[in-house]
């Protein structure tokens, strides 16, 4: 059983209404508020009531009893409702409270996030513990039920079952279905992804595809089959195309898409200045991203480019909670929606000076209160450090295939003819051809190849942090292979460059081997150190961390190194299956 169904139990609705009445005291009381209201578009006065975690009253009037209550000046400062990111991928080295953590000294409060590290990582209960331990701090968590393993892996139709499905579309905190990174499996007739896809609107729940490059007639399609949003618009025709088919449009600025700013520019050139069915994302982009904020981000973009103050904050806040259909909880400053405010020094500055989370002080004057966010018990939650029973051996790094993996960008990954002599311990520094090998973090199975496109000196390099869990070695020479391998292995998991068998640079990732326990803006320091030393080394794209990570992602062209092997995504073929040990 789900720990609590409501949001609120019937008692503590009575204790809502008893503040009205003057029977008990609001926590806190904010007066001479100039505030957004979402609904009359329109900046209005007013004071406003909050008891514990919710707004009780928005109008002109003051309580009758002020026990106790903070009451807070709001005399030249502009209150908006707090920012909520709709599509978060919180795995990417940091975790899902540090990201909230720091996410929300900026204004973004609210969450909608990935499950795909919980489904493939922890048993059903385990995941759904770990959600309601994530509800009981400052931030609001929500959830997505993925239909997919975005890769090909072993047991998959274990891992996704219909009873599974269901059980992860029932839990009050799962939003939507999908990203539906499977949908050309929908498209090609495959009747159980469309029975979850109808399970999850039965439910009223929004289903989210994941459509790069989508035509008029594929997008016509997948609205038929019950697909409600999509974030992959890269250009101002891509949005104005979803918006025209009632589709609700993410305009998304992250470390691998920044296309935010063009998209807006592409809209005003076209003359389409509607805005409801959109809003911001920053699509679970890697650390170093965010130096400059999350949505607050977004929101100073959107203004810059000239779209209206009172549009672009409905954008990062009421057209989200509408989308998912939790307008009722979330998005506007009025009676009964829970107490997420940003307090702004100006409109046109959307980083706020003071921020409440549910009630709670997040910033204050400009200043983060520091505990307001507890520590995680990680080990109790199922996310212990990577433990190892197993010994990687010289054996396993035999290469022996014709076919290797050739980079073109970041994520995207053709086949190439080998064209260097693998059969011995080291390359030649003289091209950019690696080792490569994907190896089951259970020691059962391995997949070796070669990868074009790394770096002409990265000597060995080992990472536990991958779509599946599964450990990657890249590199030049096998003795440092090794070497980042076993310094990966005792710390617990985590992205290790070793040369000349000397550790050159480890981001320690020891929650459940994919995660850092360090503050963001640390984790941020961490990561652009690796990304720098890889860049000496001849990484030639922009974000190491994400090609790390799509490695393994069959939603991706061309080819991809998988648990099951080598896998053609356009044929939807293993080339070469991966290897017992």
């Amino acid at each position: 059983m789900h720990e609590q169904k409501y949001r609120w139990k019937s008692k503590k609705l009575r204790e809502h209404v008893a503040v009205v009445d003057g029977k008990k005291a609001p926590s806190i009381i904010l007066t001479n508020a100039t505030y957004l209201n979402v609904h009359l578009k329109a900046w209005l006065q007013a004071t406003i009531w909050i008891y514990e975690d919710r707004i009780i009253y928005v109008g002109d009037n003051m309580p009758e009893n002020t026990e106790q209550t903070e009451v807070v000046d709001c005399t030249n400062q502009y209150l908006v409702p707090g920012y909520i990111e709709p599509h978060v991928h919180p795995f990417q080295l940091y975790n899902p409270l540090s990201f909230a953590q720091y996410a929300s000294k900026s204004g973004t409060t609210t969450f909608v996030n990935d499950n795909l590290m919980l489904i493939l990582q922890l048993t059903k209960k385990k995941a759904f513990s770990f959600i309601e331990e994530m509800n009981k701090t400052a931030a609001t968590m929500y959830w997505w039920c993925r239909f997919d393993a975005q890769t090909e892996i072993q047991q998959e139709d274990a891992i996704f079952s219909t009873p599974a499905m269901k059980e992860w579309l029932n839990h009050p905190s799962v939003l939507q279905g999908g990203e539906l990174t499977a949908w050309p499996k929908l498209m090609a007739g495959d009747d159980l992804l469309l029975h979850w896809v109808q399970e999850a609107k039965v439910r009223n729940k929004p289903v989210e595809g994941h459509f790069p490059g989508a035509s008029e007639k594929t997008l016509t399609k997948m609205k038929l089959l019950g697909i409600d949003s999509d974030h992959e618009a890269m250009t101002g025709a891509d949005v104005e195309k979803r918006i025209k088919q009632g589709y609700t449009a993410a305009l998304r600025y992250s470390s691998i898409r920044p296309d935010l700013p063009v998209m807006l520019e592409e809209l005003e050139k076209s003359g389409i200045h509607y805005y409801d069915q959109t809003f911001f994302t920053t699509d679970g982009s890697t650390p170093r991203f965010y130096e400059n904020g999350v949505i607050d981000r977004t929101l100073a973009i959107a203004l810059d480019k000239g779209v209206p103050e009172i549009e672009a904050y409905r954008m990062a806040s009421f057209n989200v909670a509408k989308h998912f259909q939790m307008e009722d909880l979330h998005g506007s400053i009025a009676p009964g929606r829970i107490a997420n405010i940003n307090f702004l020094a100006d409109m046109g500055n959307p980083v706020p000076a003071s921020v409440l989370s549910k009630g709670q002080w997040i910033k204050k004057d400009r200043e983060p209160i520091q505990d307001a966010f507890p520590a995680m018990n990680w080990e109790k939650a199922g996310l212990e450090p990577l433990k190892l029973d197993w010994d990687l051996t010289i054996d396993d790094l035999q290469f022996s295939m014709a076919l290797g993996m050739e980079m073109m960008n970041e994520v995207i990954i053709k086949p190439y003819s080998i064209t260097c002599d693998v059969s011995g311990d080291t390359l030649s520094e003289k091209h950019d051809q690696s080792f490569l090998m994907l190896i089951d973090r259970a020691g059962n199975w391995r997949v070796n190849t070669i990868i074009k496109g790394f770096g002409s000196h990265v000597q060995g390099f080992a990472s536990s942090y991958s779509n599946t869990g599964d450990i990657v070695l890249i590199g030049k020479r096998k003795d440092d292979m090794m070497k980042a391998f076993q310094h990966m292995k005792a710390i617990g998991g985590g992205m290790v460059l070793v040369e000349d068998e000397q550790v050159v640079c480890d981001i320690p990732l020891p929650i459940g081997g994919g995660m850092s326990k360090e503050p963001l803006e640390d984790l941020i320091e961490q990561e652009t150190a690796l990304r720098n030393h890889l860049f000496a080394r001849g990484y030639g794209f922009n974000d190491p961390i994400y090609t790390l990570l799509f490695l393994s992602s069959t939603h991706l062209p061309y080819i991809r190194i998988t648990p099951r092997g080598i896998y053609d995504v356009m044929n939807k073929t293993v080339l070469f299956p991966s290897i017992m040990r």
